[in-house]
């Protein structure tokens, strides 16, 4: 119990800024401050505003994490979906982005100005790549094979403006969900599972955060003689 007190005190910031907010989980500013202002402001009073919104929902996310009890066992499915859920309220309080919904963001943005349909399969792979997601199925490589198809039947590039010659690949798309049995309608389902997924991950990073956090500690003279708590035993609360 001492150890677990002290190294409370002793790593309050490590899991304020690092492991409930890791850089790569973060909300980036911009996900915060999606309705800021209106853009006729100018200068500081444009940046004032920003500032408070992101404070605001920055300040709601800890609220709601001050008061969720959360596991640190990436292992137990309870836990993963405890925090899921914890973060799902997050993300509903603070007015937030899913990650099914930053995902959908980046796309939008990278893709909007791309135009052709080959560039554009190109850019998504990359898109799932840089975001850690696997294809486990490999809906890439059908996707790929169904454009290649597409192409030799037109005999030239597939641009994304030619709805007509689009809807041949939309056509050849749908032919992949079929065999795999994905519809439409199970998307929630799907998002679902993903967020699950990353819930998962998360815990992982914070057991990972916890462990290193106690091992540095351990090497102080204060802390030599006791022994290290369960990570599972520790209250993030506590850290905020």
């Amino acid at each position: 119990m001492a150890f677990s007190a002290r190294l409370l005190s002793k790593s309050r910031q490590l899991y304020g800024s690092q492991a409930i907010l890791r850089q790569e989980h973060a909300i980036p500013v911009r996900f915060y401050a999606k309705e800021a202002g209106p853009t006729a402001l100018k200068g500081d009073q444009m940046l004032k505003n920003i500032f408070l919104e992101v404070k605001k929902k920055f300040e709601t996310a800890l609220g709601i994490l001050r008061k969720e009890k959360i596991t640190i066992d990436p292992d137990d499915p309870a836990a993963v979906s405890q925090y899921a859920k914890v973060m799902k309220t997050v993300r509903e309080k603070a007015d937030l982005f899913s990650e099914s919904q930053r995902i959908q963001y980046t796309i939008q943005t990278r893709t909007q100005d791309i135009p052709d349909a080959r560039t554009y399969l190109l850019t998504l792979k990359d898109i799932r790549i840089k975001r850690g997601l696997t294809d486990e199925l490999g809906v890439e490589a059908m996707m790929m094979d169904a454009l290649d198809k597409v192409e030799k039947e037109i005999k030239k590039p597939l641009m994304r403006n030619d709805k007509k010659l689009m809807a041949l690949l939309k056509a050849e798309f749908d032919k992949i969900n079929k065999q795999l049995g994905i519809r439409k309608e199970d998307l929630p389902k799907y998002e679902e599972q993903l967020e699950l997924k990353i819930a998962k991950a998360q815990l992982e990073e914070l057991k990972k955060d916890a462990l290193e956090a106690m091992e540095t500690q351990k090497k102080r003279e204060e802390f030599k003689d006791e022994a290290m708590p369960d990570v599972k035993s520790l209250d993030i609360r506590n850290f905020l």
